[in-house]
């Protein structure tokens, strides 16, 4: 297994302490009350860090790097029968809630006699609205508050868009189950009085000024349409609508992922899919993640069963890629997971991932691809992951990570680590 680097952090810059942060978020809590792929750190294979801002976290990847979902799986496949409620912890926007009620919902079909009542909260994502993500500093931006909650036993689950989670999680937290994944491609939305006038951004003239909060979707375009400007947007889904549908903001069209705009039921005012000739998709992009506490058994043996094989397998090769890369969501680093057949009927497909890192302005670039087998022949790719044993998903999850990282050692050769190092050292 190739070395990972330790991970560094870096001050937030935002004025306010984590134990300030910590008493805040417990209050949210009391008011909504009121009105991972996080390595395990039972394995081997686990990076953990403390909630301190102040202990720089260190990633270790030994040799025997280990599923972080064998914790759950050495101790038995039997549905817990001691527990009949589990709490469910989502961030109040609207896009994040109805995530978190299509998970309710699967869980409620799966175990008929369970509860799972919802609690929502803000996250510092969702309350630093005037500044750009990648200015903030943290990597946590959507989700430490929620962790928090699953620290204090608050919620016992809780449902993250995979791609806002770190790849280095707190210590204690995991992530236990991620779920088969929605069209992972960005998408191009133009207000409702250009739609006829323009179907994609090449029709646009140039200096059209397009909105997205992503550094990573403004370094490929800038290089696939430099005849455009692109302009940070933030707040949930509709209030990005909203800013444009005024012809007085400025946007000719903001790009999103089709994940969240097909889940809100928005389909119909796509205009262009992003293919991967202009821009590849976030880590875990599209797909939903459930993180438990690490000790919490009974929660991850029911959550396992909504577990998608293929989706979980892709990502955990994105996440390998990042981790190795050292990135986050402020850093510009696009994949596409593709499953290639085999030649032959006797082998099993392969997983191929491509990754490509930028700088901020899409002139300097690097893409590779990898691609291995995963899967031994006396496994089915279609196989429930829940239906596997504790050994097969050790196996077959160490295959797939070893792709993400073997990637990350090509691109590393090819200078990936350089044009990291001067985005970080730009900031």
């Amino acid at each position: 297994m190739p070395p990972v680097m330790p991970h560094s952090k870096k001050n937030s810059g935002l004025p306010v302490t984590l134990n300030h942060q910590k008493q805040e978020t417990k209050r949210l809590l009391a008011d909504s009350f009121a009105d991972r792929l996080l390595e395990s750190t039972n394995t081997p294979s686990i990076a953990s860090t403390n909630f301190s801002d102040n202990k720089k976290p260190s990633l270790h990847l030994p040799s025997n790097s280990l599923s972080s979902f064998q914790s759950f799986n050495d101790s038995g496949s039997q549905t817990p029968t001691e527990k009949n409620s589990f709490t469910v912890g989502s961030r109040k926007s609207n896009l994040a809630v109805v995530q978190s009620e299509m998970v309710i919902q699967y869980l409620s079909e799966a175990f008929s006699k369970k509860s799972f009542p919802l609690v929502t909260m803000s996250t510092t994502g969702d309350r630093v609205l005037d500044v750009a993500l990648s200015k903030i500093g943290e990597k946590a931006l959507f989700t430490k508050e929620l962790e928090y909650a699953l620290e204090d036993k608050s919620v016992d689950l809780v449902v993250h868009s995979l791609k806002d989670l770190p790849t280095v999680l707190p210590e204690g937290m995991e992530i236990s189950s991620i779920l088969k994944r929605e069209d992972p491609r960005d998408v191009v939305i133009f207000p409702s009085y250009s739609r006829s006038k323009y179907s994609n951004l090449n029709d646009l003239p140039e200096g059209s000024q397009i909105g997205t909060s992503s550094v990573r979707r403004i370094a490929q375009l800038s290089k696939a349409f430099p005849h455009l400007r692109f302009l940070d947007i933030r707040g949930n889904l509709n209030t990005r609508f909203k800013k444009l549908e005024d012809p007085e903001s400025g946007y000719s069209a903001i790009i999103l992922a089709a994940a969240g705009v097909k889940r809100l039921g928005f389909s119909n005012i796509i205009s262009q899919y992003l293919d991967d000739t202009c821009m590849y998709y976030a880590v875990g992009q599209g797909a939903l993640a459930i993180e438990t506490r690490s000790d919490d058994e009974h929660t991850r043996n029911v959550v396992l069963k909504l577990a998608h094989t293929k989706t979980l397998l892709e990502c955990v090769a994105e996440r390998g890629l990042m981790r190795f890369l050292e990135g986050g969501c402020s850093i510009p680093i696009g994949v596409w997971s593709t499953w290639i057949p085999s030649e032959s009927l006797d082998d099993q497909p392969s997983l191929l991932l491509r990754g490509v890192v930028s700088s901020i302005d899409g002139e300097d670039r690097i893409k590779a691809e990898y691609s291995a087998q995963i899967f031994p022949q006396d496994i089915s790719i279609n196989t429930q992951f829940s239906d596997l044993s504790p050994e097969s998903q050790k196996l077959i999850y160490s295959n797939a990570e070893n792709i993400g990282y073997k990637l990350g050692e090509i691109m590393n050769e090819m200078g990936a680590s350089r044009i990291l190092s001067n985005i970080n050292n730009k900031r």
